[in-house]
């Protein structure tokens, strides 16, 4: 478990870890106190990485095409 705060990680890190945090409790062999922690940190992680996920859609939806599919610029999304 990273010692990373939650506002320094990108997203693939942030997923990274909450894969370890999912496979040591999936193994069920770390004490109860242990996975307490690992499961708190899990639900962090996992709010995080929706964040940044709708942070991303947020983006890519601002995005204008043009008549032709392509991008012609990004229009200001509010709160970004």
């Amino acid at each position: 478990m990273s010692d990373t705060p939650l506002s320094e990680m990108s997203f693939e890190a942030a997923m990274k870890e909450l894969e370890a945090v999912v496979t040591q409790l999936e193994r069920g062999d770390v004490e109860l106190e242990a996975s307490i922690k690992l499961y708190e940190r899990g639900a962090e992680l996992k709010k995080h990485c929706e964040k940044k996920l709708a942070e991303a859609e947020e983006k890519v939806a601002a995005i204008t095409l043009d008549g032709d599919g392509n991008p012609t610029g990004v229009k200001p999304v509010e709160g970004l």
